[in-house]
């Protein structure tokens, strides 16, 4: 996991456990990191995927996600 990246970060849980779920769907093995420095939700959640899959997701993120 050395080599992953980053692909969306946003510090609303709920938009990336959604992400997450898009991605995984789609057979991306993503992952989700806690990047909050307190319990008081400073920060944001990451999500990564493998080097491979880094331009589809961010064309899948953009194209097939919408928040509003």
């Amino acid at each position: 996991m050395r080599d992953w990246q980053a692909v969306y970060s946003d510090d609303q849980e709920h938009r990336v456990d959604i992400v997450k779920a898009v991605l995984d769907d789609k057979g991306m093995s993503p992952v989700k990191i806690n990047k909050q420095v307190s319990q008081h939700g400073f920060g944001n959640f990451e999500i990564f995927v493998a080097p491979d899959h880094v331009i589809r997701a961010i064309r899948i993120i953009k194209e097939e996600i919408k928040f509003e």
